[in-house]
């Protein structure tokens, strides 16, 4: 079985080679590293899958997309051999009909793959989750994040105007990925609570549409903070207050620390979310209002005087990752219309 892909004379030196590249609408606007045949072949090698394996086709243009295909663009993102098991995790688990990755990729809202890897496999390749987990200058997490980026460029064809209808888009459709911070977490991994094993590791891929930081260095209890953040999720342009679904908290291990000493499990924490963390009518227009109830109806188990900006506490995600520091951020989710969805790190 063919893969697909094919060979191309590319110009060898390499300020030629990125103009060709940009003129052939391959990069995301950064440089690439030519995916010369012995960069590619030791990236398909360090999957220990064949090359000609399917994964599946990409939308919105439904291309086939192979274990090569995806090397290719691992290369070109800069990624090291080591990182490609978690490469492909991330693209299986976009290509999962629960992400909807066809409405993601096509749509004018900002929304981008945040992947977020948990278990030990992360911590062997580098991946980073203390502080500034979202921020540049980890390898590892700028250019796993960037090769899912050029696959659904490459692959699914998600390019801007093209495909890609975003108003304004967010910086996270460059790479969007970290991991979790377990070892400062008062609770259980993300991965155990989804019913994995403690010795996998995974990667998760929410649809995020943004994030905004949390301070709060007040605090002194669990509910006051939780309070905070509940209010500080609870806004009437959160695409989860009208379009459903749940948002992502990544909650700090400061903040996380306080919540568990005051006997805050995480599923607690959830809980209070879903409960509080609620837009009361009066600070919606009433034309909203009206289009808010069609869009998640049926609200009458709700009570009318104020949504929720999640269908159910099951729909909230809780990861803590990050460094020191009173900041938690709040990342909501494209809507009902997505679910995140997780994959095992296959290690050859």
């Amino acid at each position: 079985m063919s893969s697909g892909a094919r060979e191309i004379a590319a110009p060898a030196d390499l300020d030629e080679f990125e103009e060709y590249a940009v003129r052939e609408a391959w990069s995301d606007g950064f440089p690439i590293v030519p995916p010369t045949p012995e960069r590619v072949a030791a990236m398909v090698g360090a999957s220990g899958r064949p090359a000609d394996e399917l994964l599946g086709k990409m939308p919105p243009f439904y291309s086939d997309v192979s274990v090569e295909k995806v090397a290719i663009n691992a290369v070109m993102a800069g990624c090291r051999p080591s990182y490609f098991p978690g490469v492909l995790a991330a693209v299986e688990s976009l290509l999962d009909p629960e992400f909807n990755l066809y409405s993601i990729q096509a749509t004018t809202n900002p929304v981008a793959p945040l992947l977020i890897f948990s278990g030990p496999w992360a911590e062997e390749v580098g991946l980073h989750s203390g502080a500034g987990a979202l921020g540049a200058g980890f390898h590892a997490n700028a250019t796993i994040g960037r090769a899912l980026r050029l696959c659904m460029l490459n692959l699914g064809g998600g390019r801007p105007i093209v495909a890609d209808k975003a108003t304004l888009g967010f910086p996270g459709k460059f790479s969007f990925c970290l991991a979790e911070n377990a070892a400062d977490s008062p609770w259980p991994s993300l991965r155990e609570r989804e019913g994995y094993r403690a010795e996998e590791t995974t990667v998760t891929a929410f649809g995020a549409t943004g994030t905004t930081n949390v301070l709060d260095y007040g605090a002194q209890t669990g509910r006051a903070l939780l309070d905070n953040l509940a209010e500080s999720a609870a806004i009437p342009g959160s695409n989860n207050l009208q379009l459903g679904g749940g948002p992502l908290f990544l909650i700090s291990p400061e903040h996380a620390q306080i919540m568990a000493r005051d006997g805050f499990s995480i599923e607690d924490v959830r809980r209070y979310l879903f409960l509080h963390a609620r837009v009361a009518r009066s600070r919606i227009t009433q034309e909203l209002w009206e289009a808010v109830l069609v869009k998640r109806r049926p609200l009458s188990h709700l009570g009318l005087d104020s949504i929720p900006v999640a269908n159910a506490e099951e729909d909230i995600l809780v990861v803590v990752t990050g460094g020191p520091g009173p900041h938690t951020q709040i990342l909501p989710s494209f809507g009902e219309g997505t679910k995140p969805v997780t994959r095992v790190v296959r290690k050859p």
